[in-house]
C-alpha cells in the first residue's frame, strides 16, 4: 500500500511538472523522483486522450479541416504548457550555432530568443500543420494520437534512463537517482503495450507511425547527445517534439 502511495504521489508530481492542467495544489517529495520518469508514459497517455478529443470533437462539430488542423496542431503544446517546444527552440539554437561545446551550452541556457529558434520554430509550425490538416482532411484514425504521445515519452524516459545526463541538468540526475530495473522494466512494458495498440487500431499502418517517432525522436536526440555530450530536459524536450511530428507526417502519408 505504501509503495502504491509513492506511485500515487508520484504520478501526481509528473503531472504537475509536465502538464498545464492546474491542479488543486502542488505537491513535490524528492523521495518519489526516482518514479517520475516511469509516470511519464502515463502523462503522455493522458495528454494523447484530451488530444483524440479534441480532434473528434472538432470533426463531429463539422469544423473546416483547416481550422480543424491549426487548433489541433497547437493542442499539445498547449496541454504542456509549452515546456518541450521551449526545449525544441533552446536545442535549435543551440546545435544549429554550430559554436565549440562550451558556447553551445551558454546558448542552451541563455533565456533570450535566437534566430535558430524562430526559424525552427516556423518550420516545425508549417510541417505540423500540415500534417494535422491531412490527418483531419483525409479522415485518418485518430486514435494514434494517443499513440504518438505515449511513444514520445516513452522514448522521452528511455533516453534519460539510460544516457549520461549533462551535468547542468540538476532535474536529469535528481530523476536518475535510485533508479531501480523494475523501474526501467515498467517503461519498456508501456513501450511495446503501445505499440501492441497501435497495431490493433491501424495494422500494420500503426507500427509504421510507431516506428517513425521512435526513429525520429532516435535521430534527434543522438544528434543532440553527440553535440552535448548529455541529454538534458531541454534536450529531451527537442526530440520529443521532432519524435512526435514524424509521427504525424507518417500519419499523415499512410
Amino acid at each position: 500500500m505504501r509503495y502504491i502511495k509513492r506511485c500515487l504521489k508520484a504520478f501526481y508530481m509528473s503531472f504537475g511538472m509536465f502538464c498545464a492542467i492546474p491542479l488543486p495544489r502542488h505537491i513535490w517529495d524528492d523521495s518519489c523522483a526516482n518514479l517520475v520518469l516511469p509516470c511519464f508514459p502515463l502523462i503522455g497517455l493522458l495528454i494523447g486522450a484530451i488530444w483524440r478529443l479534441a480532434a473528434e470533437l472538432l470533426v463531429f462539430s463539422g469544423v473546416h479541416a483547416v481550422l480543424a488542423g491549426a487548433v489541433l496542431s497547437v493542442t499539445p503544446f498547449l496541454l504542456t504548457g509549452f515546456l518541450h517546444l521551449d526545449g525544441y527552440m533552446d536545442t535549435s539554437d543551440a546545435v544549429l550555432s554550430r559554436r565549440p561545446l562550451e558556447e553551445k551550452l551558454r546558448i542552451l541556457k541563455d533565456p533570450h530568443t535566437g534566430a535558430f529558434s524562430v526559424i525552427s520554430l516556423v518550420v516545425l509550425v508549417v510541417l505540423q500543420f500540415a500534417a494535422m490538416y491531412a490527418i483531419i482532411d483525409a479522415g485518418k484514425n485518430l486514435a494514434m494520437l494517443i499513440i504518438i504521445s505515449v511513444i514520445s515519452r516513452c522514448c522521452s524516459s528511455v533516453s534519460l534512463l539510460y544516457l549520461k545526463a549533462m551535468p547542468q541538468s540538476a532535474y536529469a540526475a535528481l530523476f536518475k537517482k535510485n533508479i531501480r530495473p523494475s523501474h526501467k522494466g515498467f517503461v519498456i512494458a508501456v513501450t511495446a503495450l503501445a505499440a501492441a495498440a497501435a497495431f490493433l487500431s491501424a495494422g500494420l499502418n500503426g507500427l509504421v507511425v510507431t516506428a517513425c517517432v521512435v526513429l525520429g525522436f532516435t535521430a534527434a536526440m543522438a544528434y543532440a547527445y553527440r553535440e552535448f555530450r548529455g541529454v538534458s530536459g531541454d534536450v529531451t524536450g527537442y526530440s520529443l517534439v521532432l519524435g512526435e511530428l514524424c509521427g504525424l507526417i507518417a500519419l499523415a502519408v499512410v
